[in-house]
């Protein structure tokens, strides 16, 4: 659950950033300034609408629909969550896995969304990613009366747009967080096993 809570609260302030980064040239420390200056307008409005969202937690999923949702490669993480097993795959199959990782992912981060409560945000300069046209934007998480925990998203250049592909909390990657538990559902029921068991987290409501 703790790391459920950071990522959203790690979502909601930094990620309301790229609604407006659709440029992937700009310096970083340019992008830097704009996390922080994006965050705080998201900040506010999540403030302003607090009493909506509390009479009606519904609400959240539209907020994650409309400034998440749309900056990450949902496609490009279930394919490195999937492993050597996407290129066994089916285009169909393909497109409801990613389908399916998607809403699981949307649950969560709306979730955690929910349990946002001033948890303190520092933001580290930018670092060049580890291949070209990648960077990753790297902060640290204060909770009240808890340790620092650092989150870093690693994002990509696509067409002029930077995407996440993955998010790294408390050096522990999204990405790698499923892999397991999604080779250990391949192995067993092959990937229509997958596709079903998504289903069913969703349908469940599960995280």
């Amino acid at each position: 659950m703790r790391r459920i809570v950071l990522l959203g609260v790690t979502l909601l302030l930094g990620l309301s950033f790229m609604a407006r980064v659709t440029w992937a040239t700009s310096s970083p420390d340019a992008a830097s300034k704009l996390v922080q200056e994006v965050s705080q307008r998201m900040l506010s409005t999540l403030e302003k609408r607090r009493s909506d969202v509390e009479r009606d937690p519904s609400l959240i999923f539209g907020l994650v629909d409309q400034i998440v949702v749309p900056h990450f490669d949902f496609e490009k993480i279930t394919q490195s969550a999937v492993g050597q097993h996407w290129r066994d795959a089916s285009a169909e199959q393909r497109k409801a896995l990613a389908n399916g990782f998607r809403e699981v992912l949307v649950r969560t981060y709306a979730k955690a969304l929910l349990n946002y409560s001033g948890q303190d945000i520092r933001y580290l300069p930018v670092k060049p990613g580890e291949r070209e046209a990648t960077v990753t934007v790297p902060t640290e998480v204060k909770e009240r009366g808890g340790p620092v925990v650092p989150v870093d998203y690693r994002m990509y250049e696509k067409n002029g747009k930077w995407l996440v592909y993955d998010l790294v909390i408390d050096n522990v990657s999204l990405i790698a967080n499923y892999r397991s538990s999604f080779n250990t559902e391949i192995r067993r029921d092959g990937i229509d096993g997958l596709i079903r068991r998504l289903g069913q987290m969703n349908q469940k409501g599960e995280v």
